[in-house]
């Protein structure tokens, strides 16, 4: 917003004296502000709370509160203290304080409390409309903030300690332009960390190009990244602007980082050394503003020990590096996983949303997920369509229920193999399945006992350890 614009916005005055609402609403509304007033620090305090209740996310209905220190009953530095009790120790809209007896201590004390501006009367209308603008453009910076967040929250599904953590790091190295590289098993989710640093970072209206370094064959890799100009080679029939040009003022995405060849791995240290990059039969540098993320599913340390990785080009993508730990680290993070992926692959096809029984829900949540999320998103969206109604555990795919009756290829009782008496081993039963059987009766069991409370039973049968039985 510059100073030229007007401001917008809208701004909730509360003073018990009528000419002051008066003069704050001309003097606001002529600078294209709303303004809403109230003649009491209770009133106003319900409008706030109404704004904040009734406001979509990231943007409510009031931007900015200007309150007078001295008003009946409650004092405008008693309806700041109570707006920090709501924010949860700081206001949760810029506040500006008026006062015409203001002491070093009100001011002090309204500091202290996180007031956004403190003034006395009589008021000077460029001093108001300054402030004002102030605190307008602090709001939307907060709001964008509460966005994202609440964006990379939607995203970074889960509430074990690791993701929390995990989506702490996202949001603070987010804000900054430090390289960041991102470690993790196959199937745990780079990207989508990528994508939330770039949607958390002062890029996030400009270009998100990615790249899957393994996917490119060692030939064309300086190309695509590069670019060429017409004649470099044969086939290259025309100029061709490479990645890093086409992330010019973004952010590119360097995926699977670690199965670069050592050639390409020079020519990208180069860039990120110099900002300037030179297309493939090229004569003349090109500048270029990108910032880069890195990922693999490899450890680059022992890539670097072997040779294969260059050390200076780790350390220039590893500023900040962070490790998304896969599913089986993740304890709780399973049941809210199985339930966004059915409920998303639901609305994908066309399908009336299902339920998943407590037995269906323990067994996906018991099985360690080698493919980690990838493999969770698929096997929901097949249960999805293939189930004739809520989610039973019949419709747990067999490779992860691992069913004795059909991996024996004959009727097996549930409770005779858990006997482990004489006999109580069908004929032909592999150990696979005596495994899988044992161990699923064991989580039944548990169930039961905590009348099918998935929480409970999690924690009783402490799922951050290895499954009961390992499984091959």
């Amino acid at each position: 917003m510059s100073e030229t614009t007007g401001l917008g916005g809208t701004i909730l005055v509360i003073d018990d004296e009528r000419n002051i609402r008066r003069t704050l609403r001309m003097v606001l509304e002529g600078e294209g502000a709303t303004v809403l007033d109230a003649d009491s620090a209770e009133e106003g305090l319900e409008m706030i709370q109404r704004a904040l209740v009734e406001g979509p996310e990231g943007q409510r209905p009031i931007q900015v509160v200007m309150v007078n220190v001295c008003l009946p009953n409650m004092s405008g530095l008693q309806l700041l203290e109570k707006l920090c009790e709501i924010g949860g120790g700081t206001p949760p809209l810029p506040v500006i304080l008026i006062s015409g007896h203001a002491t070093v201590t009100d001011a002090v004390r309204a500091t202290r409390l996180g007031a956004f501006d403190f003034f006395e009367k009589p008021l000077a209308r460029d001093r108001v409309i300054v402030s004002v603008r102030n605190a307008l453009r602090h709001y939307q910076t907060e709001a964008e903030l509460r966005s994202l967040r609440a964006r990379a929250r939607r995203e970074i599904i889960g509430e074990s300690r690791p993701m929390q953590e995990l989506l702490r790091q996202v949001i603070k190295v987010g804000g900054t332009r430090a390289r960041v590289l991102i470690e993790g098993e196959s199937g745990t989710g780079k990207e989508l960390v990528a994508r939330a640093i770039h949607d958390a970072s002062e890029r996030r209206s400009a270009a998100f190009v990615k790249v899957n370094c393994a996917a490119i064959p060692r030939e064309l890799i300086e190309s695509e990244l590069f670019g060429h100009e017409r004649g470099a080679f044969t086939g290259a029939t025309g100029q061709k602007r490479g990645l890093f040009e086409l992330a010019h003022g973004g952010t590119l995405f360097l995926d699977e980082i670690g199965d670069m060849d050592l050639n390409a791995q020079a020519k990208v240290l180069r860039v990120l050394q110099s900002g300037e990059l030179m297309r493939v039969g090229g004569e003349r540098p090109i500048k270029v503003n990108v910032r880069v993320l890195a990922a693999t599913h490899r450890n680059l340390r022992e890539l670097v020990g072997t040779g294969e990785f260059r050390e200076d080009l780790y350390f220039r993508l590893a500023v900040v590096p962070i490790s998304v730990p896969p599913l089986r680290e993740r304890p709780g993070n399973v049941a809210l996983l199985c339930r966004y992926y059915l409920d998303l692959a639901c609305h994908e096809n066309g399908i009336a949303p299902k339920r998943m029984s407590p037995a269906a829900q323990a067994t996906l949540e018991t099985y360690p997920w080698p493919g980690n999320v990838r493999e969770l998103r698929n096997v929901m969206e097949r249960i999805a369509i293939l189930s004739d109604g809520d989610i039973e555990i019949g419709d747990v795919p067999l490779e992860i229920r691992g069913d004795p009756e059909e991996e024996a290829g004959a009727p097996v009782g549930g409770d005779a193999v858990v006997q482990f008496g004489e006999g109580a081993v069908p004929p032909g039963m592999s150990l696979k399945a005596f495994r899988d059987s044992v161990e699923r009766a064991f989580i039944l069991q548990r169930l039961s006992e905590q009348n099918w409370n998935v929480s409970k039973t999690a924690e009783t049968l402490e799922r951050s350890s290895a499954p009961i039985f390992t499984r091959r």
